[in-house]
């Protein structure tokens, strides 16, 4: 199975999911990636900040790079997961026609949070803590239901 976790930026919510999932859940047999709806950041690595608070939970993330969604996605990955609902809206526009692959939001997975993914971007130190343990939560239900 190819998953695909999307955000705004692909600097902070998408690839701390691709990460987290990587490092705490089995991926044997799974393709993990992580893209932005936007543009800005491509080829940058995930924003400082993350990669702090990633590292103080034993996570390293700094290999990542950023890269853009786009409608191609849909044919590579049999889940794309986005980190909150503009994002699944911005990326179902994207969607090209007869495409199957289903798109949603990572915290339908969450048994603890609901909603969006919160973007600390523009957040401190606490947005990002935040941030990380409800891509945690998320990453938790959706391994729980992929297990089965």
């Amino acid at each position: 199975m190819k998953i695909l976790f999307v955000c705004l930026g692909n600097i902070c919510r998408s690839p701390t999911a691709e990460a987290v999932y990587r490092s705490r859940f089995s991926s044997e047999g799974l393709f993990l990636d992580s893209a932005g709806t936007g543009s800005w950041h491509i080829g940058k690595a995930p924003d400082a900040r993350m990669l702090a608070t990633l590292a103080s939970h034993g996570i390293d993330a700094s290999d990542l790079r950023a890269r853009q969604f786009g409608a191609a996605d849909f044919e590579q990955f049999d889940l794309i997961i986005a980190m909150d609902e503009q994002n699944r809206r911005d990326i179902e526009q994207l969607r090209p026609p007869g495409a199957t692959t289903p798109v949603r939001c990572l915290l339908e997975f969450s048994g603890t949070h609901r909603g969006d993914v919160t973007d600390p971007y523009y957040e401190d130190e606490k947005g990002f803590e935040l941030c990380f343990n409800q891509v945690v939560s998320g990453c938790e239900g959706l391994w729980e239901q992929l297990k089965r």
